[in-house]
């Protein structure tokens, strides 16, 4: 239902954008410009849903041990790769789906999940801490580990 919301909520933001007024100077009142780079959250409601990707920060290699970067064997099983909408691991990927929050450095987002012949929804918590160095992964929601996953990035 939220989804639905929001989904129809950006629909009618871009319908209502893309009229014509002969006053206006075609100044837009909010800068699209600064969505990917600001600290403060931003709901999905407010940018078009097709731009929200992971921030580049996040994205790249990284490893919960480092074998998991260095490894030649095809076994880095803690191996995580971060691209603009996508989180591969081992034996799943999870393609993003709805971004609930998103800063430089963080990012709050439901992502559909595929591996070993089984399709799930997970929400996953991104946050990048050291420097760029470290990477917290937490999931949330029913069936989520626990605790945390700290990962390194990989040279």
């Amino acid at each position: 239902m939220i989804r639905k919301f929001a989904v129809a909520l950006a629909v009618f933001s871009l319908a209502a954008c893309s009229g014509s007024d002969a006053g206006s100077d075609g100044a837009s009142e909010t800068p699209t410009e600064d969505i990917a780079t600001t600290e403060t959250p931003l709901a999905t409601e407010t940018a078009d849903l097709h731009e929200i990707q992971i921030p580049a920060a996040i994205r790249g290699r990284w490893g919960l041990v480092p074998a998991d970067c260095t490894t030649t064997r095809g076994d880095a099983k803690g191996l995580l790769v971060i691209d603009a909408v996508t989180l591969k691991f081992y034996e799943s990927v999870g393609t993003l789906d709805v971004v609930k929050e998103v800063r430089e450095s963080r990012v709050l987002a439901s992502f559909n999940f595929t591996g070993e012949g089984m399709n799930w929804t997970r929400d996953e918590e991104l946050d990048l801490r050291n420097d760029g160095k470290e990477l917290i992964r937490t999931e949330h929601g029913s069936d989520a580990m626990p605790e945390p996953l700290h990962y390194t990035r990989c040279p």
